[in-house]
């Protein structure tokens, strides 16, 4: 008959809990080295997406500053359409340089047609009368 003492049984199962303590040890290590090899790729995505966001934001700054420019060299575009809507139909201008042609000076044509100093000079330049020296 077997004769089981204390001491073997406590032996079988201390070796048996160390084996357990083993594996768990192992299987920790290798979830930990898992872990490890995660936060190391979250951290370079995160590194790779910090440098994207700063290109971006230097893109958007670039585009900001150029639509600020763009706004500010064309502010007065609205303000001279509605200059030159207000100036009425074509026909002014044919009738502008009918009375350029009949000897009328930029200062009557700005006056009777509403056209700028510069529209004026224009007109009759190109279509007053020829001065005699």
């Amino acid at each position: 008959m077997l004769h089981f003492n204390f001491t073997n049984v406590f032996d079988l199962a201390a070796a048996a809990l160390g084996a357990c303590a083993l594996l768990a040890v192992l299987l920790l290590s290798m979830s930990v080295r898992r872990w490890r090899t995660r936060c190391v790729a979250v951290e370079s995505t995160l590194a790779a997406m910090r440098r994207e966001l700063e290109v971006m934001a230097s893109i958007s700054l670039r585009t900001g500053r150029r639509v600020k420019r763009m706004e500010h060299e064309y502010s007065g575009v609205a303000d001279r359409i509605e200059s030159v809507e207000l100036r009425g139909p074509p026909q002014r201008f044919d009738q502008a340089i009918d009375f350029a042609r009949r000897g009328a000076d930029p200062g009557r044509l700005t006056q009777q047609f509403g056209l700028s100093r510069v529209e004026a000079d224009l007109v009759t330049r190109l279509h007053g009368r020829k001065k005699t020296a």
